[in-house]
């Protein structure tokens, strides 16, 4: 059987990579698994699937579905839309594991795509994907991301290996590319939290897109501050830094769902960078690109609307990280699902017995 992945994105892989591990754990079923990459990735991440046996290509997008024709592989796993399933499904059956949980209206829309399945998180998400598309098949798996979190205690950062502090306290500060906080934080905000580790760890396109060269300068002058590690390209998934931070700083990122999956405190920022076509009568536009679910932001834990009120909400969610703990359970059952280190698992046993 040959289940070939799609990372259009590097960052789709670690959506992927806990199904590649459960795949390869079924010893029963003989398994060729391809990773087909769109641009070359770093070393290290080909060198990984390598020793896992896991075989990787990188093609051109437009050859890919030429190239999934002549494989003929019996399953083709995307993390988004992807406009070429419509002409595979003659040749093999597709299936997607969205790269992430939303708030963007995206979320729902991938489904209008030709993609055969799509597995899902949770039990909410499943019935309001079916309503919207009853003629899909929607498989509630859980949210495979997370699994590495429960499954492998050793997977946080060894703070000391990266220059910090074991003893002080970790705030992780995971910006999205657009709209994005990034360039409204001072220049010199990781002075102001001298008594804390920060962990920089932004979006992927903001490290390798042209558009957010100004983005990367403020990351890498940030990274010179000695209280402060800024994540290499290479370090693709976000979970290591979930699993090693005591809170969470970012904008209405999908991320904040998967750390307070964790049970950890958040703290969302709205003083967002935004283009002239998404500002004053125009604003309507941002607001299109999100869904119903954007409300949750507001309950799951600590908004501010200016950098100033940042110490402040930084040092009471160190103090009391139970602050909004109901709250986060409650917003984890509704669109993470069942946080037990068995999605993937989940997933690998679907592809396997509807293979034929």
């Amino acid at each position: 059987m040959k289940i070939y992945f799609d990372v259009a994105y590097l960052y789709y892989l670690p959506h992927f990579e806990p199904v590649i591990d459960a795949l390869l754990k079924h010893q029963e079923s003989e398994l060729k698994l391809c990773v087909v990459f769109i641009s070359e990735p770093p070393k290290p991440i080909i060198e990984s699937l390598r020793n896992r046996n896991v075989t990787t290509i990188v093609l051109q997008a437009d050859a890919r579905l030429d190239f999934y024709q002549k494989e003929r592989p019996d399953w083709v796993i995307f993390g988004h839309a992807a406009e070429i399933a419509g002409d595979l499904n003659q040749t093999c059956k597709t299936a997607l594991i969205l790269h992430g949980l939303g708030p963007k209206s995206t979320y729902y829309n991938a489904s209008s795509a030709a993609i055969q399945y799509r597995f899902v998180e949770s039990d909410s998400r499943q019935q309001k994907l079916q309503a919207l598309y009853p003629d899909k098949t929607f498989i509630k798996t859980g949210y495979t991301k997370l699994d590495p979190v429960i499954n492998n205690k050793s997977i946080k950062l060894d703070l000391e290996s990266l220059g910090l502090d074991p003893k002080k306290p970790t705030l992780l500060y995971s910006p999205t590319f657009y709209p994005s906080t990034i360039e409204n934080f001072p220049k010199d905000w990781p002075q102001h939290f001298s008594d804390y580790n920060i962990l920089l760890k932004p979006h992927y396109l903001s490290l390798i897109k042209p558009a957010y060269k100004k983005q990367r300068q403020l990351l890498e002058h940030w990274a010179s501050f000695t209280n402060v590690y800024l994540a290499d390209v290479s370090e693709q998934s976000l979970v290591p830094f979930m699993a090693t931070a005591d809170v969470m700083i970012s904008e209405t990122s999908s991320a904040l769902f998967e750390f307070i999956a964790l049970d950890k405190p958040v703290i969302i920022c709205h003083f967002l960078k935004l283009r002239w076509g998404y500002r004053g009568l125009l604003k309507f536009r941002l607001k299109k690109r999100l869904s119903d679910d954007y409300q949750l932001f507001q309950s799951m834990g600590s908004n501010i609307n200016k950098f100033s009120e940042l110490p402040a909400a930084v040092s009471a969610n160190i103090e009391n990280p139970g602050l909004h703990s109901t709250e986060r359970r409650a917003i984890t059952e509704q669109v993470v699902g069942n946080v037990d280190g068995q999605c993937a698992k989940r997933v690998a046993s679907f592809l396997i017995k509807h293979s034929s």
